[in-house]
């Protein structure tokens, strides 16, 4: 028997037991449609958390205060930071203090971040405006109540039918006025700065947060830089070491009471987590798909069983053991491999669906993920259709047809 006569021996096997065939490529289905699923949402996640990072700026290096030694950041660090005598590889530097508060427009009512910054923020963290204007260096040196609204608080606050520059807001009770909104970034959770408001600096030391202070300087959450090139990360990251050492008049044998993380070292952290949590979606849908593999392996031994007389038969009238074992093994591989199909229909249909159902996810679909989930069906479909048609092959002629 050739090939072909077996793969049409096989079709004719499966086509007179529709409805059990059917069920049996279900577990299949299944499970290449979880395999394309959730891989494509584990490479979707990665590739949302490194654009968001990405986005946040270029070369950009951030400076947080180490909590567990009791560190803190404050003006004097920024404008160290700015002297090029002291760190000539930083292009540019702006710090941020942030704090949750309550925002009112009218009678709407938001609570969110407040975040006072500097004018340079806007071109270190790659944001570009809407509408109106950014904080000026003006705005720093009056302390002024002015704000700016990321788009989903200027949405939130007044809708998109109102010209919201010119507009009075409260932050906390205190009265602003928004001078400007920021186009949208997208973001997700306490990270999407959509939903943010910005206010200069000095005023949210002076104004909205003034007991934030160490040793009488007002301090900042973070600050952060860009560097002059790529190339220069690393030596840059060594002259903020010693600089913020040395102002914080720390011994040699003293632990840094400062964090320093560069946008490289970000994205290699995340890009770890999200592929180990690709890894372990991937491992989840891979185990439904064995169970798949198990429900072809026991219906086949039913089916081997069933057709015991018909196999005496066909050995009888000359079919070889190689024959009986091929035409097992091809309804074996036509089940998983039609399974595989229609998962990979159905896998495709559930990654479009989860797309359109989380704006801020866009799942990858990877043709080296297609292949290899059919493939890997194809391959469970032969592992344990093996069995079966070994044992079919091995039954004797006689004894297969005395069996009832």
């Amino acid at each position: 028997m050739n090939l072909t006569e077996g793969f049409l021996t096989a079709l004719s096997g499966l086509a007179a037991n529709k409805l059990r065939a059917a069920l049996t490529m279900l577990g299949v289905i299944i499970g290449v449609a979880a395999v394309v699923a959730l891989l494509s949402v584990g490479q979707g996640v990665e590739g949302t958390v490194t654009a968001q990072i990405q986005s946040i700026g270029t070369n950009l290096v951030l400076i947080g205060p180490d909590v567990g030694q009791g560190g803190q950041l404050t003006n004097a660090d920024l404008e160290a930071i700015r002297d090029p005598f002291n760190v000539p590889t930083v292009s540019q530097a702006t710090a941020r203090l942030q704090d949750q508060a309550r925002v009112t427009a009218g009678g709407e009512t938001l609570w969110t971040t407040i975040s006072g910054t500097t004018p340079e923020y806007l071109s270190v963290r790659n944001f570009e405006m809407s509408m109106g204007e950014f904080i000026t260096p003006d705005d720093l040196d009056r302390r002024a109540r002015v704000a700016v609204l990321g788009w989903d608080a200027y949405e939130e606050l007044f809708g998109l039918e109102v010209y919201p520059v010119g507009q009075k807001i409260k932050i906390n009770g205190t009265p602003f006025r928004v001078v400007g909104v920021l186009a949208p970034k997208g973001g997700v959770g306490v990270t999407n700065e959509d939903n943010f408001v910005f206010v200069p600096l000095t005023t949210a030391q002076g104004r909205l947060f003034p007991q934030r202070r160490a040793g009488g300087q007002p301090v900042v959450s973070t600050i952060m830089v860009t560097v002059v090139s790529e190339e220069q990360m690393e030596a840059a990251s060594q002259q903020l070491t010693e600089v913020l050492r040395a102002r914080h008049r720390l011994g040699p044998d003293d632990p840094d009471d400062f964090v320093i993380f560069g946008q490289d070292e970000l994205l290699d952290v995340f890009g770890s987590i999200t592929s180990i949590l690709t890894v372990f979606l991937g491992a989840i849908a891979g185990v439904s798909l064995l169970v798949g593999g198990i429900g072809i392996m026991n219906i086949m031994l039913v089916s081997v069983t069933e057709r015991t007389r018909e196999i005496g038969i066909r050995k009888a009238v000359g079919a070889l053991r190689r024959d009986i074992l091929i035409q097992f093994l091809i309804e074996a591989l036509v089940l998983s491999l039609l399974g595989g199909l229609l998962g990979l229909a159905l896998g495709l249909a559930l990654t479009e669906g989860i797309g359109r159902l989380s704006p801020d996810l866009s799942p990858a679909v990877e043709p080296g993920v297609l292949v290899v989930a059919v493939g890997f069906a194809a391959a469970v479909g032969l592992f344990f259709g093996l069995y079966p048609a070994m044992r079919a092959a091995r039954l004797r002629p006689i004894e297969a047809l005395r069996y009832e």
